[in-house]
């Protein structure tokens, strides 16, 4: 008689605890080492910084890389390339390791499409899309060009329809080809390139996409190590892709040995990358305040044990996280920050769920790192009372 195996059984609090070790969310900062090698390190843990406010993905890195300013990070990005700002999960903007490009474009790229929101007039065949994608990247390669620039090249090198001015945008209408903008970055034909004034400008990366099974099958195992234990859904709520698909996807490397199958509590079945079975014995501890967008608000599930009671209310958007900075306090949301920049200062008021009783050393302390990151002089407010800053 054959005996099944017996399954690994998780709690959410050794889950949590584990997620923030891989983020460096938890315990002692370590000393500062050189930050351009920390920063590509802290970028890779979090499958990419979300960047559509590059402060906020500063901040995010410079948590997880001690030493880090937003100064670093700029280096990385813009001097050193070793971060590339692209889109990412989600079709958002994000920084990630130019290393595990090809790895990215590859699975972003074998994403299958949804339902195509655009009306039937401003929709574009399949032929369309692939001569954009090639327009794009033959416009960019050895070139930097201003969204404008790119346009005109595009609609030059496919034909007049590529300019129509059918999207829906913030205070007009843009061209038909901007529809395929995001995909142009999943394919790897385009990425962002240092600002010119205030205007963004573009970029071909020159990277070639793993294939797409191989590339997949990477991004899971990655994803399960970063975020693990977790349910197709969750994987396919993080990458903004169907349901089905990572269904398919996660029964495909299950048969394969590639993931394995865990109980996690108030989940029920879920998923870890094969082997890696091993979690913290100790619940998390320790005070943080993470920005907009945080790459762990954004992926651990489930997310109403991260956001328990009260906080599933105040910092979350309709369900949604990322669109409050919160207060993470031993390892559940229990708050919301905001910050203001004026000149150095930086005016961060702390709205705690609870009274934060022998905790306020700790996030002042948190407050002194965002200065360091931010490079500016922090003063911190609880509330309406002032219990620390910097002259």
């Amino acid at each position: 008689m054959t005996t099944r195996a017996r399954t690994t059984t998780v709690s959410w609090s050794q889950a949590n605890a584990r997620r923030l070790d891989r983020q460096f969310l938890s315990g002692s900062p370590s000393p500062a080492g050189r930050p351009a090698r920390e920063v590509t390190g802290a970028v890779a843990a979090m499958l990419g910084a979300h960047a559509q406010v590059l402060s906020a993905a500063e901040h995010s890195v410079g948590l997880r890389a001690p030493g880090t300013t937003r100064t670093d990070v700029r280096t990385a990005l813009w001097a050193d390339r070793s971060l590339v700002k692209t889109f990412g999960p989600r079709g958002t903007v994000h920084l990630l390791p130019a290393e595990e490009l090809p790895m990215w474009t590859g699975a972003l790229s074998a994403v299958p499409t949804g339902t195509n929101p655009f009306s039937k007039d401003a929709r574009m065949t399949p032929d369309q899309v692939e001569a954009v994608v090639a327009a794009v990247a033959a416009a960019l390669t050895g070139a930097e060009l201003t969204i404008d620039e790119l346009s005109d090249e595009v609609v030059a090198r496919t034909g007049p329809w590529a300019g129509d001015l059918v999207m829906p945008a913030f205070q007009g209408m843009w061209p038909r080809w901007r529809q395929v903008l995001h995909l142009a970055g999943h394919r790897g034909a385009l990425c962002y390139a240092p600002n010119r004034g205030r205007k963004a400008t573009y970029t071909n990366p020159a990277a070639v996409p793993m294939p797409a099974q191989e590339a997949t099958a990477a991004l899971v195992r990655r994803y399960l190590r970063a975020y693990g234990p977790a349910k197709p859904v969750h994987f396919a709520q993080w990458l903004a892709a169907p349901r089905g698909w990572a269904g398919r996807l996660f029964e495909d490397l299950a048969g394969a040995g590639a993931i394995e199958e865990v109980a996690f509590e108030s989940c029920g079945a879920a998923w870890v990358a094969a082997g890696d079975t091993r979690f913290p014995s100790t619940a998390p501890r320790g005070v943080r305040l993470l920005p907009y967008f945080d790459a762990f608000t954004i992926a651990s599930r489930p997310r109403e044990r991260l956001f328990p009671g009260a906080a599933y209310e105040r910092a979350l958007a309709g369900g949604q996280a990322g669109n409050f900075p919160v207060l993470l306090v031993d390892g559940t949301v229990a708050g919301v920050w905001h910050q203001r920049r004026s000149g150095k200062r930086i005016a961060v008021t702390v709205e705690p769920l609870s009274p934060l009783a022998g905790r306020t050393r700790e996030l002042a302390e948190q407050v002194e790192r965002l200065g360091e990151v931010l490079e500016g002089t922090p003063e911190l407010t609880v509330g309406k009372v002032t219990v620390g800053g910097h002259a």
